[in-house]
């Protein structure tokens, strides 16, 4: 049978969305089309993408392009918001033309007790900038960095669900729970990156992304 066309499996894709949607079949949404070997996915964030706290090539985005064989592109500046990030993501998208865009922003924002409405709604606008581009987005939740060890800021999950987006809503928690995977208090050391990339690499595999 011969392969799809780009519009076909663009076409499927949105129909796997909808029908996942009217059927609630998750409240997070799922990764709805597969990841063909030579996709490129961004990583766009802040410090937690960057690796502040490991060596380079011990960042998460890294160690998940081992893990899936995947090209992965880090876009990321340490200490930034989501309004400094916002301008940067459609350049990024224009060069690199990403398959998957992995989300994490947000956790300055709450360092700096900037207006969480605002911070969602940029956090939206870039979600939906990237879907605009044809890429999948993957939602990471940030705790709140004042109460790490808890969970995620209850906002990203409502944002997931609203877009019916695929979001990984623990596993950055979890790792700052733990002092053996920290740096230092706001982020991970090498073995925490690694357990965040495994965690996302797990969630695209569930999902039949790789």
């Amino acid at each position: 049978m011969p392969a799809a066309t780009q519009t076909q499996q663009a076409w499927f894709a949105t129909l796997l969305l909808v029908l996942c949607w009217l059927g609630g079949c998750s409240e997070r949404g799922v990764l709805v089309q597969a990841l063909a070997p030579d996709a490129v996915i961004l990583a766009f964030g802040d410090s937690l993408t960057h690796g502040t706290g490991a060596r380079k090539e011990q960042s998460y985005p890294v160690v998940l392009a081992e893990l899936t064989g995947r090209t992965v592109i880090t876009d990321a500046v340490p200490g930034e918001t989501t309004a400094a990030a916002e301008s940067r993501l459609v350049p990024a998208l224009e060069k690199h033309e990403p398959a998957l865009v992995i989300l994490c922003l947000g956790g300055n924002d709450m360092l700096r007790k900037q207006d969480r409405t605002l911070m969602y709604s940029r956090l939206e606008q870039m979600a939906k900038q990237a879907r605009g581009y044809g890429a999948q987005v993957l939602l990471l939740g940030v705790p709140e960095p004042k109460l790490l060890g808890l969970k995620a800021e209850p906002g990203y999950a409502e944002l997931a669900k609203r877009l019916q987006l695929p979001l990984e809503n623990q596993i950055i928690a979890e790792v700052l729970s733990d002092r053996d995977l920290k740096s230092d208090p706001i982020h991970p050391n090498a073995d925490g990156y690694r357990q965040i990339a495994e965690a996302i690499a797990a969630r695209l595999r569930k999902d039949g992304a790789i």
